[in-house]
């Protein structure tokens, strides 16, 4: 069962900006990173938000530290604003539909 979760707010993001960096850090055949079990996104009202659900918190911090923070940098301004607001929580409970 997840157990960590995170929220970025990207103030300003764009969908072409979003589409250029899942490119760069996702897995090229279309699945999520090793130990992410869930993945969202959208436009909002000022920009765009990603929502991920892990394994662990360690799995998260691997992959932003080995690939997601690498790849926001060699994208430069084709991805998106970086840094963004995190929220980072403890799953509780999850239920599905």
């Amino acid at each position: 069962m997840a157990t960590f979760g995170i929220t970025h707010r990207f103030t300003g993001g764009t969908k072409d900006q979003y589409e250029a960096s899942i490119a760069r850090v996702h897995p090229q055949d279309g699945s999520l990173p090793a130990g992410q079990t869930y993945h969202a996104a959208g436009a909002t009202d000022d920009g765009w938000v990603v929502i991920a659900i892990w394994d662990t918190r360690e799995s998260w911090e691997r992959f932003r530290d080995e690939t997601l923070l690498p790849g926001f940098a060699a994208l430069g301004d084709a991805g998106l604003p970086a840094p963004p607001e995190e929220t980072a929580f403890e799953i509780h409970n999850e239920q599905t539909g």
